[in-house]
């Protein structure tokens, strides 16, 4: 099964593991499903660091690597991603998450996130 993370989720799967939800822990970790990416997340984790939000994180400072390591997959911005995700509704004003949301219904894959926003836009959330 693919599956797409949020920020959060990404960096809690990386950190802490302890804070992701049960049955989201319990899929990112089992080797039989693909966990996506987005190219999105490093540029989020890199705005919030410039901006003091966020202290230094490897995902910003040293993805390909980390996705590497963590046997992950690299999901790309393709531009159907950007144009849905500029005309779905304003549930949500946070680009980042407003492009995650798109990248979900565009793929037809889970979001596996705590934020619950995401359910407004019909994405498959687990938590």
């Amino acid at each position: 099964m693919k599956l797409l993370l949020d920020t959060h989720t990404a960096i809690w799967a990386l950190d802490c593991p302890d804070r992701l939800g049960r049955q989201g822990r319990r899929l990112i970790e089992d080797p039989a499903n693909e966990i996506l990416i987005s190219a999105v997340i490093p540029w989020e984790i890199a705005i919030k660091m410039n901006s003091g939000k966020m202290p230094p994180h490897l995902l910003a400072t040293d993805f390909l690597r980390v996705l590497h390591e963590e046997e992950f997959t690299l999901l790309q911005i393709h531009p159907l991603h950007a144009i849905r995700s500029g005309l779905l509704p304003f549930y949500h004003r946070d680009p980042f998450d407003r492009l995650l949301a798109a990248q979900s219904l565009e793929l037809g894959v889970p979001l596996i996130s705590i934020d619950a926003v995401f359910d407004r836009y019909g994405v498959e959330r687990i938590w």
